[in-house]
């Protein structure tokens, strides 16, 4: 008996024990929160005479869509409006995502350029795109700019490969046998730096360059270029539309200032000391910068970037601001449409949620692969 009672009473102080109890607690308020929030919310749909359903989905959605990426028809179905609108916004936020690191991250290194103009652009851009709101931001591109741009009958060109118009920006692109030579050469790339961590080979940068430029040489004989037949008629190439552009645009430009100040700040994380070392090891201020300072500086970047590129996802939907159809717009016409508001906005934030939980675990895994390289 005192046996037990001793061992009762270390369980009674045992901390893990009550954090399990607490944890525990807190997970079955949740679940009967969770639950008297659906219970009420069938319970106001019954009163109205309503119920939950999702079958008006298989029905004709009758409503055009301006842009689409995949074949729609105003006879198909909601369910099909609303995938054309995910394949719309997943468009932009797959490309923008790519754009925007770009533009941060040389935004964020030409603030320690040794040039004083490219520094004071550096800073005054992050300055006034990070203070400015980005809806307003996106209707400035839209309105002013892309709607001020000559009609289709006398567009704008460049080198007779870049046609800019009201009818939209032209611009050359690769023909379907250029993605498989893409994609073949990324899979190139991956193997031997796999090759490089095994360390069969130390020096591969040859290697390399020889991908690089035969990617480029075979992707230039791929390209399709956009040729002006007639007074507004351009054939070839890729048709960007003046509201894809303006969306893109301005959260690129947007989010990228964020990025700018983000790689700034990690950069600034490495001790002065490296660079004092690589200066005495003969090092330029570049080779430092890439090679010693920025795979230091990752560690604190990303994290940070994970907030960045989930807010770019969430601020796509600004895009019923420049009449781009994006998943929110496409919901909105079917929601005045069907008045099922509940399962409507269900399916968005299901959706939305979906995506950046997608992206926020690429990015974990990005943030873990570092630390457990060191950073390198």
């Amino acid at each position: 008996m005192p046996f037990r009672l001793k061992l009762q009473g270390s369980l009674w102080r045992d901390e893990r024990v009550w954090r399990w109890v607490w944890q525990g607690l807190v997970l079955v308020l949740v679940i009967a929160g969770a639950i008297w929030l659906v219970d009420n919310l069938l319970y106001n749909l019954s009163q109205r005479g309503l119920s939950l359903t999702f079958d008006w989905l298989e029905q004709p959605a009758g409503f055009n869509i301006g842009e689409s990426a995949i074949a729609y028809q105003t006879a198909d179905s909601y369910a099909r409006a609303l995938v054309v609108g995910l394949v719309n916004s997943l468009r932009v936020i797959a490309i923008g995502l790519v754009l925007t690191t770009v533009v941060g991250t040389l935004a964020g290194v030409a603030a320690f350029s040794e040039n004083w103009l490219l520094r004071q652009l550096s800073r005054g851009y992050v300055a006034v795109v990070r203070n400015t709101p980005l809806l307003l931001q996106l209707i400035v591109w839209y309105f002013p700019i892309l709607l001020s741009l000559p009609a289709a009958q006398q567009p704008w060109h460049w080198l007779g490969s870049l046609y800019l118009s009201k009818q939209g920006i032209y611009v050359p692109w690769p023909q379907t046998p250029g993605w498989l030579v893409l994609v073949i050469a990324v899979a190139a790339v991956l193997f031997v730096s796999w090759l490089g961590r095994r360390r069969l080979r130390r020096d591969l940068r040859w290697f390399y360059g020889a991908i690089a430029a035969i990617t480029i040489l075979m992707l230039l004989t791929q390209l399709s270029w956009p040729q002006q037949i007639q007074p507004g008629q351009i054939r070839g190439g890729l048709r960007l539309s003046l509201e894809f552009t303006a969306l893109l645009l301005g959260l690129v430009a947007y989010t990228g200032a964020f990025i700018a100040e983000i790689i700034r700040g990690g950069i600034l994380s490495v001790p002065a000391g490296q660079w004092e070392a690589a200066a005495a090891l003969g090092l330029t201020r570049g080779q430092t910068l890439w090679q010693i300072v920025v795979p230091q500086a990752l560690r604190v970047i990303v994290p940070s970037l994970n907030s960045q590129y989930v807010g770019f996802a969430k601020n796509s939907s600004l895009a019923i601001a420049v009449g781009y159809p994006d998943l929110y717009a496409t919901a909105q016409t079917t929601l005045n449409q069907t008045g099922r508001p509940v399962e409507v906005f269900a399916i968005l934030m299901l959706t939305y949620l979906a995506i950046n939980a997608v992206i926020s675990l690429g990015m974990n895994g990005l943030q873990n692969r570092l630390q457990r390289r060191g950073g390198r």
